[in-house]
């Protein structure tokens, strides 16, 4: 016969609810996301937060605090919100800038600096959008996505004297 497992948290406490409000922490099991191609890992980083060091991982990033160190995250997204002040030599697919950036900027992909936004360093990419009120100063380098380089299998070195089949 089936019985009601007894309650171990009281109903409405931190734990037992989800969060509505976006960068706010979820509970454990509301932080399992469903395997679609659309969810995808987002790290906040709060505009209270301080943060001076390296900063790595593999999920996108929403930055809105103040940040000296270097962001590697080559194959994410990081996004540098209105109230972010960042001194940081970032690495990433794809950087989308609200607030304000010192330092250079690599990227893979994309660059997108909004209206209001502050970019001072060096920026490479493939693709890059300055809106109308953005404030830049520094180079911009636009590098073409190259097809990896494949070996040709023909022109492959042989030693002298090796028996090839």
């Amino acid at each position: 016969m089936w019985t009601k497992e007894p309650q171990t948290e009281q109903p409405g406490s931190a734990s037992s609810r989800e969060s509505r409000f976006p960068g706010a922490p979820l509970s454990a099991t509301a932080s399992i996301r469903p395997s679609s191609p659309t969810a995808r890992d987002l790290s906040c980083l709060g505009s209270t937060l301080e943060i001076k060091g390296e900063i790595s991982g593999d999920e996108d990033l929403q930055i809105d605090g103040k940040i000296e160190g270097p962001i590697s995250l080559p194959g994410h997204r990081v996004t540098i919100g209105r109230t972010a002040q960042l001194s940081s030599q970032v690495t990433a697919r794809e950087v989308i800038v609200y607030g304000t950036a010192t330092g250079d900027l690599s990227v893979r992909d994309r660059v997108e600096i909004k209206k209001d936004a502050e970019v001072m360093g060096d920026i490479t990419t493939a693709r890059i959008s300055v809106e109308d009120g953005a404030s830049f100063k520094g180079r911009i380098e636009i590098e073409s996505k190259k097809p990896p380089v494949q070996p040709d299998p023909e022109a492959t070195e042989v030693p002298v004297g090796a028996i090839t089949n």
